[in-house]
């Protein structure tokens, strides 16, 4: 059995975590972490478990962690720059579902952050998990960077054209849509259900941290660079993402429902749905999936790719998962076969 530690044991990927894991057959989580809630049983704080979990939440830095194969960091950024290192040196895999691995550039994190990145050597050891993209350098990884659940939708909604050099990477437009739980689980007025229900509005209009991110994972998709414009929305649902991306054909003829079925013809968690077809991000609710659409407009060379997934599992904590099988040679859908809850 792989053992298993989770740091940042209270937040929404967290918890997903333990959900997601707790239906694998080659894990067992030894050791979960909270300041806030050390010395409480998990099930206290997440009656869903009861039953299922009779885990004691520990500090970050108790000595159990030390017996882990892989460590998830379900934490903020900043936080894993600072811990990961001392696990790595132990021989001990870490997967961060934070962000402070996933820019290549320093200058590009204390932009978009507001700090200084410390872990030169780190940064260089880290790969990014993108698991349809980077799938054969995981494998290998000591130290993975979890990507950001825009960067997933949108990524994946554009690899068949970029692959396929089929679109003008002068003009990608990615029109993104999150639910709340994307926003995290901390208290915040914005985010309250009088605030948020029956209303709909877009942010960070003027630059997202996930802008830098999409950017720098399409520009080495396509070997250049990209030119992206990106603007994410609030939407009064819990779970869900939808990633609408704009995009010029090259050749308005060519058939891109065969490059998108061709392309994600092999990969478990990609399912491209039939011509005509729009997904709906109820679809993938609770799952590890990923469902495109792919439709032309009526003139012109103007493509619409549809890409959807939960932002708490494929966009974060299924994702992490996923590299953890890659890492260590299990079948990749192990522990995240479960299909989309409807209603």
């Amino acid at each position: 059995m792989i053992k298993v530690g989770i740091i940042g044991g209270t937040g929404y990927t967290g918890i997903e975590l333990l959900r997601l894991l707790h239906n694998h057959t080659k894990v067992e989580v030894i050791a979960i972490s909270s300041r806030s809630e050390a010395g409480k049983r998990v099930d206290e704080i997440f009656p869903s478990l009861v039953g299922s979990c009779d885990l004691i939440f520990s500090l970050p830095d108790d000595i159990i962690l030390n017996e882990c194969d892989v460590i998830f960091f379900a934490t903020p950024y900043g936080v894993a720059m600072k811990g990961v290192g001392a696990f790595v040196k132990k021989g001990i895999k870490v997967i961060d579902l934070g962000a402070d691995f996933r820019l290549n550039d320093k200058d590009e994190y204390k932009k978009w952050y507001g700090l200084d990145h410390t872990q030169d050597e780190l940064l260089l050891l880290a790969i990014y998990g993108l698991c349809e993209i980077n799938r054969e350098k995981i494998k290998n990884a000591n130290l993975i960077a979890n990507p950001g659940c825009y960067p997933t939708t949108v990524a994946l909604g554009l690899k068949p054209l970029i692959d396929n050099k089929l679109i003008d990477l002068t003009n990608i437009i990615a029109d993104c849509k999150s639910g709340v739980s994307g926003a995290g689980r901390g208290a915040n007025k914005a985010t309250l259900l009088c605030e948020v229900s029956e209303s709909f509005k877009a942010y960070g209009v003027s630059g997202h941290r996930h802008y830098s991110e999409i950017k720098q994972e399409l520009s080495l998709l396509a070997g250049e660079n990209v030119n992206l414009t990106f603007v994410p929305h609030l939407v009064p649902m819990i779970r869900g993402m939808q990633a609408t991306i704009y995009v010029d054909l090259l050749d308005s003829d060519v058939d891109v429902q065969s490059i998108f079925e061709s392309a994600y013809k092999d990969e478990y968690f990609i399912t491209v749905l039939g011509a005509g077809n729009t997904p709906d991000t109820r679809n993938v609710r609770g799952s590890n999936f990923c469902q495109i659409g792919v439709q032309k407009a009526p003139y012109g060379n103007k493509l619409i790719v549809m890409s959807v997934i939960d932002n708490l599992v494929k966009g974060a904590s299924g994702q992490a998962i996923q590299n953890m099988n890659i890492l260590f040679g299990l079948d990749e859908n192990l522990g995240l076969k479960q299909i989309g809850l409807i209603p």
